[in-house]
């Protein structure tokens, strides 16, 4: 699997922001078939820093509806990466 395909967006929310504030931990939305190697491997190359653990979880869909039809959002994995301390990810620190 080609690395740029493993990491899709970082996720910013209020957690996120917290997590990244105090623990040096960053979230990303990641390719549900990617395993803790393939993302440790594809975070270490595109921005440079090196991974201390990672934690990866699936996010089950929200049910949406619009007026009487109703469906579900797909499911998206999510990783959970911390970093060395003094290090930085510049992508999400701008947002």
């Amino acid at each position: 699997m080609n690395i740029y395909n493993v990491i899709k967006k970082p996720i910013i929310t209020e957690k996120a922001t917290l997590l990244k504030e105090k623990q040096q931990k960053y979230v990303f939305a990641v390719e549900k078939t990617a395993n803790k190697h393939q993302i440790k491997q594809a975070i270490e190359q595109m921005f440079k820093v090196d991974v201390v653990g990672i934690h990866t979880s699936i996010v089950s869909g929200k049910e949406r509806r619009m007026g009487s039809k109703s469906g579900f959002r797909p499911d998206f994995k999510k990783a959970i990466v911390k970093i060395k301390p003094g290090q930085t990810i510049k992508i999400v620190e701008g947002v």
